[in-house]
């Protein structure tokens, strides 16, 4: 008899209520709104229904999802809807994947300024890229480019950066035609080094003198502005990290790359190695290691273990996933259009008869269940009502 997959779930449920009172007034809102959908996800909390099979008459109970984006249970599902969302958005040339990293001492005072430091590394990369793109002495071409937010090592420590998804090309700078670049090399690492590291650290320094930044710890010395500026210096000179990976393998291989990434949390369930009552044990990766040595295994405390994972929960309504230069939202399926004519796509036509027919129509939205045993057609023969309270309005004080 097989045992039953170890889960996050598993971890907080056991152990998450221990952790919370013995951290009370070191926990946000966010991360007791996290810690309470991962511990109700899929259980009788949240409800669900029950289904019946017409085919051999057997029960299954469906409980619901809590779809809170740091569950790594509820990431698989939407990372297949928005991949479906963006199979229009593939062209057929080489795509590159890039990779811009903060150093560790601008990390240290982004965790305390998520919302600020985050969007600026997303945009900094953003803007160093499509500058360097547009530039005659490059490319000369306009790009476009998907960034998605990281914010974890293989260890789960703190660790932001972007990965980022462009094609090898962009349209010309008049926008008559596309631009590809060389095979096999996109744009020089160390020129986006360089350029990537003098516009954050501006865009930084404006967020400070605008107030927008807070200090904690031993970052508190850094509200003075002189002892800011003396901590900026050593940074101006210091490498920054971007990394540019080979191109893919095609189209198909993209997608593949997208389904891992775009909607990864810090850990999954399947590198959970084990969990007794007083540790963790969990796979991760040595990146500074030989191939043959990189893969090993840590364990930690519970408390350590839950304190890692909710060091990476975003602010309220943060897009980690977010689109620039030619497949903007606001402009990407104009220019799509444009570039599939320039490479000789083809799109396929929808005539009137087949939108009669419905032929060309997308699938129902309505979900079709289907018996585990005997892949039988299911239909809900009970709802399940979910067991959450929902919280009073506040109460008027009269004076």
């Amino acid at each position: 008899m097989t045992r039953p997959q170890l889960e996050i779930s598993d971890i907080f449920r056991h152990h998450g209520q221990q952790w919370r009172e013995h951290n009370q007034g070191h926990i946000n809102l966010s991360q007791l709104k996290i810690m309470s959908a991962i511990e109700n996800c899929r259980t009788e909390v949240l409800g669900g229904h029950q289904l019946y099979c017409q085919s051999c008459h057997k029960t299954h109970i469906s409980y619901n999802s809590c779809r809170n984006r740091h569950c790594p249970k509820c990431q698989a599902s939407s990372a297949k809807r928005w991949l479906e969302a963006r199979q229009a958005q593939l062209l057929p040339v080489d795509y590159y994947h890039l990779v811009f990293t903060l150093p560790k001492e601008i990390a240290d005072i982004a965790y305390y300024n998520k919302s600020i430091m985050y969007g600026l590394l997303l945009k900094t990369a953003a803007q160093t890229l499509l500058t360097i793109g547009a530039d005659e002495k490059r490319l000369g071409a306009k790009l476009g480019v998907t960034f998605v937010l990281h914010t974890w090592g293989s260890a789960m420590t703190h660790h932001p950066h972007v990965h980022g998804i462009v094609p090898g090309g962009g349209l010309s700078l008049d926008g008559e035609k596309w631009v590809s670049s060389k095979s096999g090399f996109f744009l020089p690492v160390r020129v986006l080094s360089r350029l990537f590291r003098r516009l954050y650290l501006e865009k930084l320094a404006q967020a400070y003198q605008q107030n927008q930044l807070v200090f904690f710890g031993k970052s508190k010395q850094l509200e003075d502005e002189v002892s800011f500026t003396q901590w900026l210096t050593p940074l101006r000179k210091k490498e920054w990290v971007v990394y540019a990976k080979r191109p893919f393998a095609g189209p198909k291989a993209v997608f593949a790359y997208l389904a891992r990434y775009t909607h990864r949390v810090a850990i999954s369930n399947s590198r959970l190695v084990k969990s007794d009552e007083k540790d963790v044990t969990f796979r991760c990766k040595n990146y500074r290691a030989k191939a043959s040595k990189r893969y090993r295994t840590m364990t930690l405390s519970h408390g350590e273990f839950i304190r890692r994972f909710l060091l990476h929960a975003l602010p309220s309504g943060f897009q980690r996933i977010r689109h620039y230069g030619l497949i903007a939202n606001t402009t990407c399926k104009k220019n799509l259009t444009k570039i599939k004519g320039l490479l000789n796509v083809k799109v396929p036509e929808v005539t009137t008869r087949e939108l009669v027919e419905g032929k060309s129509l997308p699938p129902a939205k309505g979900i079709v269940f289907t018996c585990p045993k005997c892949s039988g057609p299911m239909i809900i023969s009970e709802i399940l009502l979910c067991q959450l309270k929902p919280r009073a309005p506040p109460i008027k004080r009269v004076n």
